[in-house]
């Protein structure tokens, strides 16, 4: 009888070390679990669902492109591809040590104009978001000199035909239009960058130029590659 009693509660407690067993195995798997973060991308913003998580994550981004042009999304040394409008694809990452993770698009002028952030891992996280605008004035540090000058700037596949290329320094009014069949933009590297034009669009803007060289592009992907870049100098 007592051997019985022995058995029974020797098989009731190897049963009991299996529940918590189990139990532990169970939360350690809910804590392993990976963490899905949905990234939206538009001209030019990231919107994340979530902006931290705790050390240790492993982050299922899944990124879609929501804007009119190419984007990507970079993080931790990994990066999507290029997507197109309406794409999207997944990006793993593990993160096992704590800290402020930087992310950006990485396609040229993309990041200047607003789609970079900071992702937390046991800390907190936020995002960059600034907006292209138009029809505002930029004042740059230098001599800026007293002229007033007025350029076209015609956009075709894959070319820029501006009225002139080289102008006073003063005030420089730009009035823009894209006679392409595809969206364009003109960008003033680090002076002001022009909105994606669709086809017909226009705009105008004025910026302050001191002497000197300024690089201009298109910064839609592969339009410079395929020729939308240029010199415009400023004389003294």
């Amino acid at each position: 009888m007592k051997l019985f009693a022995t058995v029974f509660a020797l098989a009731a407690l190897g049963a009991a070390g299996a529940a918590v067993a189990g139990t532990t195995a169970t939360t350690h798997a809910s804590k392993t679990k990976p963490v899905t973060v949905t990234v939206v991308a538009k001209d030019f913003s990231f919107t994340l669902s979530k902006k931290t998580v705790p050390v240790g994550s492993t982050v299922v981004f899944k990124v879609v492109n929501r804007g009119k042009i190419g984007h990507d999304f970079k993080i931790a040394g990994k990066k999507t591809k290029l997507l197109a409008p309406g794409k999207s694809a997944t990006l793993t990452v593990k993160f096992a040590k704590k800290g402020a993770f930087a992310y950006s698009c990485t396609v040229p002028g993309h990041a200047r104009l607003g789609m970079k952030g900071v992702f937390g891992v046991g800390v907190s996280g936020s995002t960059t978001t600034t907006t292209a605008t138009t029809g505002t004035t930029t004042t740059t540090t230098g001599t800026v000199g007293n002229a007033q000058t007025t350029v076209t700037v015609n956009m075709v596949e894959y070319a820029f035909q501006l009225s002139q290329t080289t102008v006073p320094s003063g005030q420089v009014t730009f009035v823009i239009k894209n006679s392409g069949a595809e969206v364009h933009n003109f960008d003033l590297n680090g002076q002001h960058s022009g909105a994606l034009l669709s086809p017909g669009a226009t705009e105008t803007w004025t910026v302050s130029l001191p002497a000197g060289q300024y690089l201009y592009t298109c910064y839609v992907p592969f339009h410079v590659d395929r020729g939308m870049t240029g010199i415009f100098t400023v004389t003294p």
